[in-house]
């Protein structure tokens, strides 16, 4: 039996971060919120796929809203359990494990409070292997499974129940009601059986970003370099190096949008990275050429340190590493791309396959 403790919390904070392709919200915060209910609640079981019985009733929570946002209107904590135990009442049934929706952020932090309080076991697996921004960009729904009933739940205690006629259609009504609550609440949806697991989830994320997060810190402690590790462990390729020069940001819509400009240093001198996002990480193009673009992760790192950069945390004078590296594969589908591809977030490229440097 694997569990999440206080011992490794961070590592899979660190590496969900990087995972989350500068979204999911940022992932401190989300960890404290772990790190409380743990110590009141206990570790928490993580569990992968085959130790899911077939008919057992799993469902994703997270955080939904603008990443800009979280930063100044913390979660008082307990509204993905109150988002539960509403799904759960309108399903009439109890779940029996907890799953991230995204592996990223704020995102990963916060099925392990939500499983801590409710004294549940945890999915060793997410709907994305990343993070996107909008609610139907999930693979479950590549395989049939809807999203809603959803059950939305805010800090001062109001639920709504969206079951809506598409899943295209939940993500509009429950934006609404995000923007409505003050761009921050939390969700439970996507209800799925075990035996649906292995088709409709990534598998081991969580592993992956303990891992991840591992590797960064020790390339820490041995003096080397953790953008290296951080690389290597994800299979990535390297972008740039550089300086942030000029970021433009807006929330709108419930999203926080917009660019980022990176100068080149050291061996990338002279070359200029863009970087175009909506939450999480969408397009990069070197010196105008198209590089990299979701549903692929564009990850930005602190040079120095390995860690995560969200993109609410590009400021100007951030010296970052950006590398890219390859989705899961099922994405890469028609289905996949029509989901979350460029031209779906209105950038007008085709995807352009991953191509490990």
């Amino acid at each position: 039996m694997r569990e999440i403790t206080l011992d490794n919390l961070d590592d899979i904070a660190r590496g969900a971060g990087i995972l989350g392709t500068g979204g999911g919200g940022d992932p401190y915060i989300g960890k404290l919120l772990a790190r409380e209910a743990i110590r009141r609640h206990g570790p928490v079981r993580l569990v992968s796929f085959d130790e899911v019985s077939d008919d057992a009733t799993v469902v994703p929570v997270s955080g939904m809203g603008a990443p800009t946002v979280l930063l100044e209107r913390v979660p008082a904590g307990g509204e993905e359990v109150a988002a539960l135990r509403a799904l759960e009442k309108h399903i009439g049934r109890r779940a029996t494990h907890i799953a991230p929706i995204e592996v990223g952020g704020v995102n990963s932090m916060l099925p392990v409070a939500c499983a801590a309080e409710a004294g549940l076991p945890l999915v060793d697996g997410d709907a994305m292997g990343r993070a996107f921004p909008e609610a139907q960009m999930v693979l479950p729904g590549l395989i049939g499974v809807a999203n809603t009933p959803m059950a939305l739940a805010d800090d001062k205690g109001n639920t709504i129940i969206v079951d809506a006629v598409s899943n295209h259609a939940a993500e509009r009504i429950a934006r609404a009601v995000c923007v409505e609550l003050g761009c921050q609440i939390s969700s439970a949806d996507t209800v799925m059986r075990g035996d649906q697991l292995a088709d409709g989830l990534v598998p081991a994320t969580l592993t992956l970003a303990e891992r991840l997060g591992a590797a960064v810190r020790e390339a820490r402690a041995a003096h080397d370099d953790p953008v290296r590790a951080a690389r290597a462990m994800l299979s990535g390729s390297h972008l740039l190096t550089g300086k942030v020069v000029d970021v433009s940001r807006r929330t709108e819509g419930g999203f926080a949008r917009g660019s980022a400009r990176i100068e080149g240093v050291g061996g990338d001198t002279g070359q200029v990275l863009e970087l175009g996002f909506q939450n999480e990480h969408l397009l990069a193009t070197r010196d105008g050429e198209t590089v990299a673009t979701t549903p692929d992760l564009i990850c930005v790192l602190d040079t120095d340190t390995g860690d995560p950069v969200t993109t609410e945390g590009l400021r100007y004078g951030l010296r970052v590493s950006v590398l890219a590296a390859p989705c899961d594969p099922r994405w890469t589908t028609p289905g996949g791309l029509a989901l979350a591809g460029p031209r779906y977030f209105g950038y007008d490229v085709d995807y352009l396959p991953f191509c490990r440097d």
